[in-house]
């Protein structure tokens, strides 16, 4: 079974090319690439949580700080957190990302 990316799960249309796009712009979950891959997603499609600036529930959501304790309790958190045998914590995300920086 395919991983699903936060989008579509959430059904928000904020993708690259989604329903809401032309209207609102696209997701910045959606578009960063330096966390390809990581839990078997499309960008950070399924890291979501360590993008500042995400568009979740109508809202613009702040830095990791500001956001993570509301991601905690979001379903689509709690379904990647159960589906990864090997779970990247944020501190581990984020130095992926460093390190494609360089």
């Amino acid at each position: 079974m395919k991983k699903q990316n936060c989008w579509e799960f959430m059904k928000c249309g904020r993708e690259s090319d989604g329903k809401n796009t032309e209207k609102l712009g696209a997701c910045p979950a959606a578009v960063e690439t330096k966390t390809a891959g990581i839990h078997g997603g499309k960008n950070a499609g399924r890291c979501c949580w360590v993008i500042a600036g995400t568009f979740c529930e109508g809202k613009v959501h702040g830095t990791f700080i500001e956001k993570f304790g509301a991601c905690v309790e979001c379903p689509f958190y709690k379904l990647v957190t159960r589906e990864e045998k090997i779970y990247l914590t944020a501190s581990e995300i984020t130095k992926e990302m460093e390190r494609k920086k360089e």
